[in-house]
């Protein structure tokens, strides 16, 4: 790359729900990035999953998300392969949310072509994505967390009866019901009886085959910001105070009646605790570059639980994780740059294993 500007590539839009939020993460950090230092390449991934590169810019940058939509009928915004778009960026971030976004599937094709790429890679995505195999592997590595049940959509069609028991004798009620595999809080519901619960399940076994409930602890929801590879710096703590029930899609994204507290107001210890249980979370996914640890904090009895690692974290200035940065002193553009190149020092200790097993042959 020498002294040139590096070139960035953003990856943006999807076949998800969370497709707007990603256009307007993508507006974002273009409009942050330091023009001497980048040029940047929009590239869009539309609705029906069609690809399309827009021009890089190195000055002028797109003033709305509605330039950011990229039309693949118009000849200026010409189409390309990824294979194609590898020759022409020096790294990528992707920000397209939710599944074909941050579940390994985007991050396979970039490790296909031998770009680097910000965030988790294949591995901690898909998992960090799948809520049952997270919870597996944070029992395996010994980490605090709610009791849960996890179960299949067809086990539930085939005996309806025998997996609400099951969910009854080992959680009771009220419970909450996720499909596995969607990103942010869509088709999560909290179930207060069996005529709830069946509802509940009902709902989320339209967006997923796999299906977990969880226990309903009393808490208080804690999160915090982890960035890095091998050496890991946590944020401050943060508390989101939800007016609804629970903090689902709407008031995450629309804001309905949700308050953010930042730094969370809660003991030394508590904060203590929840960061050396991010790093320990991080790292039993093998994740690098960044990621957003969620807690639950039982105040009563003074217990922390994890609850979730989201491995590609909304980041818009007004989100959660550069927000939780920002208090730490680490402001929105610097935060794109770490990221970078992490990024880059990442790819660049994978291609050691490549040299060294050729070096064996």
């Amino acid at each position: 790359m020498g002294n040139d500007k590096i070139r960035l590539g953003i990856i943006y839009g999807g076949k998800s729900s969370e497709h707007e939020v990603s256009l307007r993460t993508a507006l974002s950090i273009m409009k942050a990035v330091d023009a001497n230092k980048y040029e940047v390449t929009p590239i869009y991934v539309q609705l029906d999953g069609t690809w399309v590169k827009g021009d890089a810019f190195a000055e002028q940058v797109p003033q709305n998300i509605d330039t950011l939509r990229l039309a693949s009928g118009d000849p200026a915004k010409k189409s390309d392969s990824l294979f194609d778009i590898a020759q022409q960026v020096d790294v990528i971030f992707p920000v397209v949310h939710g599944p074909n976004g941050e579940d390994g599937t985007i991050q396979g094709l970039l490790e296909l072509v031998n770009l680097p790429y910000v965030g988790t890679g294949v591995m901690a995505s898909a998992v960090g994505m799948d809520k049952w195999m997270m919870k597996t592997v944070f029992a395996q590595a010994g980490l605090p967390q709610v009791k849960y049940v996890g179960f299949l959509r067809s086990q539930w069609e085939k005996g309806p009866e025998e997996v609400a028991e099951t969910i009854e004798r080992e959680l009771g009620y009220p419970c909450f019901v996720k499909p596995a595999n969607m990103g942010s809080s869509v088709g999560i519901s909290k179930a207060k009886n069996r005529a709830e619960l069946v509802t509940a399940i009902n709902l989320a076994a339209r967006f997923d085959r796999r299906l977990i409930v969880e226990e309903f602890v009393s808490v208080r929801e804690l999160e915090i910001g982890v960035l890095g590879n091998e050496e890991l710096v946590t944020s401050v703590v943060g508390e989101i105070i939800a007016a609804k029930e629970f903090y689902d899609y709407e008031a995450k994204y629309k804001g309905a009646g949700t308050e953010l507290s930042i730094p969370a107001v809660v003991p030394a210890h508590v904060a203590e605790g929840i960061s050396d249980i991010a790093k320990k979370a991080f790292q039993a996914l093998d994740g690098s570059g960044l990621s957003r640890v969620d807690f639950f904090w039982d105040e009563k009895n003074d217990q922390l639980y994890i609850n979730e690692v989201n491995t590609m974290p909304g980041f818009t200035p007004f989100s959660m994780y550069p927000m939780l940065f920002q208090a730490a002193g680490v402001g929105y553009s610097e935060l794109i740059d770490r990221l970078v190149q992490l990024a880059i020092e990442r790819h660049a200790d994978k291609q050691r294993n490549i040299v060294e097993a050729e070096g064996l042959e």
